[in-house]
């Protein structure tokens, strides 16, 4: 497939006037189809695509979203970094609603959710000690300090299984362990995208205190929904400016990530 886009965008269905001269493509890829189809468009000179996460009528609960096409159909279309925002729930008192993190560290938490490309053919081991783009992560730790967001600038998210919320007792475990936020998308997302050689970086948007955090009170599906609603409009445009200062050209270790290593498939 020719390439039609250097930048991807994960995101929720609040991202569509994310792009101008948007088109539609449907794609097909070996795990089936992607969570919806992709719109191409522009931000600027570079040119995106963009996936809503769990369909643009949320019909795939953080467990059940095709992680895998996603991902594949982003790098068939010529996809190399990839921006994912989403909604977190923050596990520090300090941290509070309506902060950005841009996490450095990841935790699994998750279970049951395919998590490899590899599993057929010969074991392939990807680098994962830092699993998010040097150069992405500093283009939206400023981007989001230029929008004069309440900015964290590193920090651990630990992802788990969902679509409940955490207990009590799980969110002050992940407080006790030094944790940041806590979310239920970014594993395997990130992996993924290190298998594929591509940069992936998260930002995260803060809805809420979990409920171990001396502050937080527990939180509902809606309140984080409606949260999130209120400041699509002012992420959106915190992730135009993501892209538009994303390098044309990657400097950084994750498109070298699959080097030296025989693969038992071709990517696209």
């Amino acid at each position: 497939m020719v390439n039609r886009a250097d930048i991807g965008v994960i995101g929720g269905s609040g991202f569509y006037s994310l792009l101008d001269d948007a088109e539609e493509v449907e794609l097909s890829t070996p795990y089936g189809p992607p969570s919806d189809v992709v719109t191409v468009g522009r931000i600027g000179s570079r040119s995106v695509a963009f996936i809503p996460r769990h369909g643009r009528d949320h019909r795939f609960p953080p467990h059940r979203i095709p992680y895998r096409a996603n991902l594949w159909a982003l790098r068939s279309l010529g996809v190399r970094q990839v921006l994912a925002p989403s909604a977190v729930g923050s596990l520090r008192a300090e941290v509070g609603p309506g902060a950005i993190v841009v996490p450095d560290q990841l935790v699994d938490r998750t279970s049951g959710r395919v998590q490899t490309y590899y599993d057929l053919g010969g074991a392939v081991h990807v680098s994962f000690a830092d699993p998010y783009c040097p150069s992405g992560r500093a283009v939206a730790v400023a981007a989001a300090r230029s929008g004069e967001w309440d900015t964290v600038d590193g920090g651990t998210l630990v992802v788990i299984e969902g679509p409940r919320f955490s207990t009590r007792a799980e969110s002050q475990w992940f407080q006790g362990n030094g944790w940041t936020i806590v979310g239920m998308t970014g594993f395997p997302e990130a992996v993924l995208a290190r298998e594929l050689a591509l940069c992936y970086t998260s930002l995260s948007l803060v809805t809420d205190h979990d409920a171990g955090v001396e502050a937080g009170q527990g939180v509902t599906h809606e309140e984080v929904l409606e949260f999130f609603g209120r400041n699509v409009t002012r992420m959106r445009t915190l992730v135009a400016e993501a892209v538009r200062a994303l390098p044309e050209h990657r400097t950084c270790a994750c498109g070298s990530a699959l080097d030296g290593v025989k693969l038992p498939f071709e990517l696209p």
